[in-house]
C-alpha cells in the first residue's frame, strides 16, 4: 500500500514515495547534483543570476535559428520562470532574426468557467509572453501570428501543429508538485485510487483540460498573486506528456525560488536514476532522449534544518 500524502490526502504527490527515494534525494550535496548527468540527462550550474537567464533565452535562439522554409521549426515555452523573455525579445531585435518561419508553443493556460482564458486574463500565460515577448520584437521581425500556439479547450489546432512543425525544444520550469506545464498529480480515486497511473499510460495524455493540485494553486497564489488564492483558477490546459516526446529536448530551468531545494534534488535524482513515479511528474522525464537541467547554483540551497 502506498503512503498517504502528508498535504493534500486525495491526492497523489512526492510525498507518497517510498522513504528511502526521499532522504536519499534530500542528502544530496551540490557536487552530487552536478554528478546526476549521465547520457540523456545533463545537469549544468551557473553562477550568476545574468549567464542563467541569458542562456535561457538564448535557448530560444537556438530553436529558431533552425527554421528553415521547408522545415519550420520553434521553442514551447513557459510561464515560469519569466525572466528569460524579454532578454530573448532584445537579442532578435540586435541580431535582426527574421522569424517568419518560427514557430512558439505556450506551455499551458488558465481555464475558467470551461474555457481557455483569453489574452486580457490578468494572470494569463498568453498575455504575459506577448508582453514581456513578442510585443518587443521589431514587427518585421515578427512570426506571423498563426506561427504562436496556445492551448485551447478545443485542442485541435493545438494538437496539430505539434505534428506539423519540428519542435527543438520545449523548455520550463518546475512547480512545486514537480510539474512541468500543469502536468500535476491526479487524484487518488478511481483507477488510481491504489497507484498513480503507470509511467506508460501518463505518457500518452495529450494537451488536455486538467483539475490542479492544492500545492499548484498555493504556488501560483504566492508566485505571481501575492497569495490571493482565491483568484486563481482551479483548472487549466495543459500540454501533455504525448507532446513533450515529440520535443527533441527538454530543457527544465530552476532559479532556487519555484520549488524548493528538496524538490529540485528528488527531481534530479529520480531522473538520474530512471525512477520514473507519476506522483512526480517530472520524474517521467527519465525515458526522454534528452533531458536538460540547469541550476542558478547559489539558489540550489540545502536540506539541512534551520529555523526561522
Amino acid at each position: 500500500m502506498r503512503n498517504q500524502s502528508k498535504v493534500a490526502p486525495g491526492w497523489w504527490d512526492y510525498t507518497t514515495l517510498d522513504k528511502e527515494i526521499l532522504d536519499a534525494a534530500a542528502r544530496l550535496t551540490e557536487k552530487d547534483i552536478l554528478q546526476l548527468s549521465r547520457p540523456g540527462f545533463k545537469v549544468t550550474f551557473y553562477e550568476t543570476i545574468q549567464e542563467f537567464y541569458a542562456a535561457e533565452a538564448l535557448e530560444y535562439i537556438e530553436a529558431w535559428k533552425k527554421a528553415t522554409p521547408d522545415r519550420p521549426a520553434g521553442i514551447c515555452g513557459p510561464i515560469g520562470p519569466t525572466e528569460q523573455l524579454p532578454i530573448v525579445a532584445q537579442i532578435v531585435n540586435a541580431i535582426g532574426l527574421d522569424l517568419r518561419h518560427c514557430h512558439f508553443w505556450g506551455m499551458d493556460e488558465w481555464v475558467v468557467d470551461g474555457k481557455a482564458v483569453g489574452r486580457d486574463f490578468p494572470l494569463g500565460f498568453q498575455k504575459a509572453d506577448r508582453e514581456l515577448c513578442f510585443d518587443r520584437i521589431r514587427p518585421e521581425l515578427r512570426m506571423p501570428d498563426e506561427n504562436l500556439h496556445f492551448p485551447d479547450t478545443d485542442t485541435a489546432a493545438y494538437c496539430k501543429s505539434w505534428e506539423d512543425f519540428r519542435c527543438v525544444i520545449m523548455q520550463g520550469g518546475q512547480g512545486e508538485t514537480k510539474h512541468w506545464a500543469f502536468n500535476d498529480p491526479p487524484r487518488r480515486e478511481g483507477a488510481y485510487l491504489d497507484a498513480p497511473p503507470s509511467p506508460e499510460v501518463q505518457r500518452q495524455f495529450r494537451t488536455r483540460m486538467v483539475e490542479l493540485h492544492p500545492m499548484t494553486l498555493i504556488q501560483n497564489a504566492r508566485t505571481s498573486g501575492g497569495g490571493v488564492v482565491q483568484s486563481v483558477p482551479s483548472q487549466a490546459m495543459s500540454v501533455g506528456p504525448y507532446e513533450t516526446w515529440k520535443a527533441e529536448t527538454v530543457s527544465i530551468w530552476h532559479p532556487g525560488h519555484h520549488d524548493n531545494p528538496f524538490g529540485m534534488r528528488l527531481s534530479a535524482f529520480m531522473i538520474s536514476k530512471k525512477i520514473a513515479d507519476a506522483a512526480v511528474p517530472m520524474s517521467l522525464l527519465a525515458d526522454h532522449p534528452d533531458v536538460r537541467f540547469n541550476f542558478f547554483r547559489p539558489g540550489i540551497g540545502t536540506c539541512e534544518v534551520e529555523m526561522h
